[in-house]
């Protein structure tokens, strides 16, 4: 590296940090900005309080009415006492509410909260709700207004009543089953033949959760929480992560998911839920949420009882084999396990063939997940060596012919005469049994090996809570650096990603280094390019997972090492003689493959210039 290049590096990495420090807002503006993010948020709980409120007030309005009406279906049903019931098996423990009948905590055992001594809970209190609605010629009955009674209670079953006289009543069962993350709802109506309307064979649900942030970066936790949907026999959706959305789904729905990075609640149902009606909306930062769900949907429900409507109610990790577990034994598949994204189609089938079963078989050995990572990233490269070598050897190759090309360059100084050169050159390539794409096709095999960790790693449970050397939770961002916030990096830095960042400007300065840049300036400022995607990676991969960072810092390390290993046990001189002896070999003579038809091509266009010329 000259004394201009770097120059030109301090420069660069001088302008950058200038440039945030200078742009860092003083203590006022922080202030200030701080004044405007507390007043959009007065204004936002001044809105939800007021939304409240008139929710309130019609609650208010109907209950009252009811409760004058001693005609009402489930009038004495309107008054009791609310009371909290638990069930639990070894993986959920599950509170639900006399008041409704639904389910107003669940708590997922063995794995910990940020505090790493509390039990996950997924949602408490008024953070979710589930009301059910029913409809006859007088009135409109809402689970939600009116008190079950427990009427048979073990440590995993409870079926809540909700009575109307001592022959007619509405029961909800819940039933828990050993080691599993599933809740089995099952509505049934006895009694009720008469008392409801038989033209309405359905019940209409209300689903709604505001998602806790459970894990430590609100910025990553948030961009993987989405609300996602399984159209009936066929593909998922979700609905935006980034921005506030609502729609309407006509098509039948198998399951609906409120999904948070790492745990889901998921409400399924083998008859379908129709007319769906879906919303997911941002929660501020430092709310202690990420977004809130709402799902309307129908279902169908027999009004004589004949048949329960029989619902699953998944509340569980976004772990991969234990949500495709749930489809053994079952006629129809959920595909629950597609909560997990594992990336592009094809990276995905990577994923699922050879990433994670290779991660099961080496997490088996009791090894620190630091320590997986590295192991993982190694066999990794090993598979893909030979397309490595072959896309090495065919940059070598080229790199050993070219002083041949400074001379066809040489020959060809004019503009006008670039179709020439070119013939020349691949002339040249086509003599030696060199193909400039050569490299290409093996790079491209290897890409989807490579980019399956980078989906897979931040969609892996299994390292939440996992420390490593300074990283106390690999599935989320290392802050061994803090300070006041800086735009465009946070206020932190994380070591992996900084590491990461170090590595690849290395690795771009020793292949620049093998490269000669001659006295092209074109191609010498393509090349100081390359400098700056690493510095702008830094910037966007800050916040991301510190597991992602270590796998791309060994990945970059281990390639480093891997090419200088290859450049120093090749030699250049015995490859030159071998591209000799091709050129001799009569069979190696013959114009074949992409050189032999960029050839063609050039002489057709060639020809077509005369014409124009000669016309």
């Amino acid at each position: 590296m000259d004394k201009n290049t770097i120059t030109g590096l301090v420069l660069i990495a001088l302008l950058l940090i200038g440039f945030s420090w200078y742009s860092r807002p003083s203590e006022e503006q922080l202030q200030a900005q701080q004044h405007y993010y507390d007043s959009i948020a007065q204004v936002q709980q001044r809105e939800a309080e007021l939304k409240q409120k008139a929710e309130a007030a019609l609650a208010n309005e109907r209950q009252l009415k009811a409760a004058t009406d001693s005609t009402a279906l489930f009038f004495a049903s309107r008054q009791g006492e609310e009371k909290q019931l638990t069930i639990e098996n070894d993986l959920l423990r599950l509170t639900i509410d006399s008041k409704g009948g639904r389910i107003s905590s669940a708590t997922i055992k063995g794995y910990m909260e940020q505090d790493k001594q509390t039990p996950v809970c997924l949602f408490s209190g008024k953070d979710a709700s589930m009301n059910f609605l029913f409809y006859n010629q007088q009135e409109t009955i809402q689970t939600a207004d009116y008190y079950f009674s427990p009427v048979a209670q073990s440590d995993s079953t409870l079926t809540m009543r909700l009575q109307a006289d001592a022959t007619s009543y509405l029961d909800l069962t819940y039933t828990l089953h050993p080691g599993s993350y599933l809740v089995e709802m099952s509505l049934q109506a006895v009694g009720m033949a008469d008392k409801l309307s038989n033209g309405k064979q359905s019940v209409d649900i209300e689903w709604h959760q505001r998602a806790r942030q459970i894990e430590k970066g609100y910025t990553y936790e948030n961009r993987l929480a989405e609300l996602t949907y399984k159209l009936y026999d066929e593909g998922t959706k979700t609905l935006s992560a980034a921005s506030n959305e609502q729609k309407e789904v006509a098509e039948p729905l198998n399951w609906i998911a409120f999904k948070n990075q790492f745990f889901s609640a998921v409400l399924i149902s083998d008859a379908k839920f129709t007319q769906s009606k879906l919303t997911s909306q941002m929660e501020a930062q430092g709310s202690g949420y990420i977004k809130d769900y709402r799902a309307e949907m129908s279902t169908p429900f027999d009004p004589t009882g004949a048949e329960p409507t029989v619902m699953n109610l998944y509340l569980g990790p976004n772990h991969y084999k234990t949500l495709s577990a749930l489809d053994r034994g079952r006629d129809h598949d959920w595909d629950l396990n597609k909560l997990v994204y594992l990336g592009w189609p094809i990276i995905r089938w990577v994923n699922l063939i050879f990433t994670i079963n290779l991660f099961d078989w080496l997490t088996g050995w009791g090894l620190s997940m630091g320590i997986v990572l590295l192991l993982m990233t190694l066999i990794v490269k090993i598979v893909i060596y030979p397309t490595t070598w072959k896309t090495y050897i065919s940059s070598a190759k080229m790199r050993v012919l070219k002083p041949k090309i400074d001379e066809i360059n040489k020959k060809y100084p004019k503009q006008e005469d670039a179709m020439k050169k070119q013939q020349e050159v691949m002339a040249l390539y086509s003599q030696y049994g060199v193909s400039p794409m050569g490299g290409c096709l093996p790079m491209l095999i290897q890409m989807p090996v490579i980019m399956a960790l980078f989906f897979f790693v931040p969609s892996a449970i299994e390292l939440r809570q996992q420390s490593f050397l300074w990283a106390d939770d690999l599935s989320t961002y290392d802050a061994l650096i803090t300070f006041p916030h800086i735009p465009f990096l946070g206020d932190h830095i994380s070591i992996f990603c900084l590491l990461m960042t170090l590595t690849t400007i290395l690795n771009t300065k020793y292949m620049m280094q093998q490269q000669d840049n001659g006295a092209n300036p074109q191609m010498a400022a393509m090349k100081w390019m390359q400098y700056l995607m690493p510095l702008m990676f830094f910037f966007i991969l800050n916040d991301y997972p510190a597991g992602l960072n270590y796998y791309y810092f060994l990945s970059t390390l281990i390639g480093v090492v891997t090419t200088i290993v290859m450049r120093r046990t090749t030699d250049e001189a015995k490859l030159l003689a071998q591209l000799e002896a091709n050129k001799k070999d009569p069979k190696k003579m013959k114009k074949t493959g992409f050189a032999a038809r960029l050839e063609a091509m050039q002489k057709q266009q060639e020809e077509l210039m005369k014409q124009r010329q000669g016309k």
